[in-house]
């Protein structure tokens, strides 16, 4: 299914921003028994987002209704929500752009995720680094040629994720997740200060592990700190958690952290 400003269609205008320059926002949410997993979560995603990106959407109320809408009598799937600065004229000015665009895709949710926690994944270094801009730092904007290019240089290795790296060396994320790891009963995970998406499952593990025993370290960290681990797992709405089993010649058996998280993120409570 597909709606666009609430009409089932499957044509967007051509002067819309999202195609001319890629000028919105998105989140991506899982539907589980007719609802959406952290709704309330991914809604704030798309306010911070606008307001950044200083997007004047205000139709809130109809994009929550739709979304609920779209997922009712669903078992299972993929909600896609994509906010567009609308339709403009040419060049990158969008002060004229007064009438955002929403659409909402649905699709099935992927199979291979259950292999995958039985499993665990193995993780490939990208050669595609992520670059630098704390103006865009955490947001999940619709300019995604890095993880486009990052996605096509994995297809060509035998890793199921990628390790992803900023232009300074820094591990920043996966290619569709965030990462974690720990050291005894110390968790990191990757400072996103400057590059990254700061995912919806990784905001709520970060407060689940804040009330555990665990201590979180948010961290600008190299490659060879996940040699050192005890364990490595990666996260996203969808997942929710996976271990990781093997890096560089490294592989790990310990699921400590991912058996903690694990439950709590299958049926995640909004804050």
């Amino acid at each position: 299914m597909l709606l666009i400003n609430g009409c089932e269609q499957v044509s967007l205008a051509a002067n819309d921003r999202a195609t001319q320059f890629g000028d919105g926002c998105f989140t991506t949410a899982r539907i589980d028994n007719g609802t959406i997993s952290l709704l309330a979560e991914h809604l704030h995603r798309l306010r911070l987002a606008c307001d950044r990106l200083f997007i004047p959407f205000s139709q809130w109320e109809a994009l929550e209704d739709e979304m609920r809408r779209i997922a009712s009598g669903r078992a299972s799937g993929v909600l896609k929500a994509i906010i567009s600065r609308g339709g403009g004229g040419r060049g990158y000015s969008g002060a004229d752009c007064q009438n955002p665009t929403r659409i909402l895709t649905v699709s099935a949710y992927p199979s291979h995720y259950a292999r995958w926690k039985e499993e665990g994944i193995t993780l490939s270094l990208s050669p595609v680094r992520l670059g630098r801009n704390p103006h865009l730092a955490g947001l999940k904007h619709l300019n995604r040629l890095e993880q486009v290019l990052i996605r096509r240089y994995l297809e060509q290795t035998h890793g199921d994720e990628a390790l992803v790296l900023d232009s300074e060396g820094w591990v920043t994320e996966c290619c569709a997740a965030n990462i974690f790891w720990r050291k005894g009963r110390d968790v990191f995970t990757p400072d996103l200060g400057q590059a990254g998406v700061d995912g919806i499952m990784r905001q709520f593990c970060l407060r689940q592990l804040a009330s555990s025993e665990y201590r979180v370290v948010e961290i600008n960290a190299s490659p060879d700190a996940l040699n050192a681990a005890d364990e490595v797992i990666i996260c996203n709405a969808l997942m929710p958690v996976i271990p990781v089993r093997a890096w560089d010649g490294i592989s790990w058996t310990s699921r400590e952290l991912y058996q903690f998280l694990a439950p709590l993120c299958e049926h995640p409570i909004s804050s």
